[in-house]
């Protein structure tokens, strides 16, 4: 793992809250125990409100403010588990959000790269990712659907926002053998997908249906 953390915030909650939340994601489906450690490692109540920090340990999405969620830990994990099916050094976050997924992907990879386009939700997943000594991820504000052309091409791509249609620009900026995670669609109907770049092209693959906020263009200072 290559971030690193300081837990002295999380004895509010007990060891046994999180491992409750480990279990339950274990009985969900979610198989990778080095995924399962993280998340019961990062302290999830630092990313959220102090009005709903208890409901932190909850397997539920919940409100950071700007429009935005906190994805729920099981979509957290799932797409980690299968972003990171192979290791994969340098990976594109889209969408840092609160900063929760980007903390669980930093102990993974060993350098993470993250776009958001709301500049507040940045500077708080800036404190909170700093507060845990997390000291491998790069963030920028940018309109999410451009990805980060000047640091392509990245292994790994995970999309924390639903595109109507998978950026054409994400594509390019995918490695060879890289792999890309991507909620797809309309607000009503959305599949996660998996796609993957091979030397013929792109292989895409539908693993769950998912409700994300959608993945807007433009950036809000």
């Amino acid at each position: 793992m290559s971030g690193g953390f300081d837990l002295v915030g999380i004895g509010m909650t007990s060891q046994r809250t999180r491992n409750r939340l480990v279990d339950r994601l274990r009985e969900k489906g979610i198989h990778d125990e080095t995924v399962l450690t993280v998340i019961g490692k990062v302290p999830r109540h630092i990313f959220v409100d102090e009005a709903l920090a208890q409901r932190a340990y909850e397997d539920t999405a919940l409100p950071i403010g700007n429009g935005q969620t906190i994805s729920q830990p099981f979509i957290v994990a799932l797409m980690t588990q299968t972003l990171l099916n192979v290791p994969r050094e340098r990976v594109l976050e889209v969408g840092t959000g609160s900063g929760y997924q980007t903390a669980v992907l930093a102990t993974l990879v060993r350098r993470l790269y993250s776009v958001e386009r709301i500049a507040p939700l940045i500077d708080r997943a800036r404190e909170r990712l700093r507060a845990m000594k997390i000291r491998n991820v790069h963030i920028k504000l940018s309109d999410g659907s451009l990805g980060w052309p000047e640091q392509a091409p990245f292994d790994g791509i995970l999309v924390t926002a639903a595109a109507r249609v998978v950026p054409e620009a994400l594509k390019e900026q995918l490695a060879v053998g890289g792999r890309m995670v991507v909620p797809v669609g309309e607000e009503s109907i959305q599949q996660l997908l998996v796609i993957d770049r091979t030397d013929d092209g792109f292989e895409e693959t539908a693993i769950e249906s998912v409700r994300f906020v959608p993945l807007l263009s433009g950036t809000v200072e």
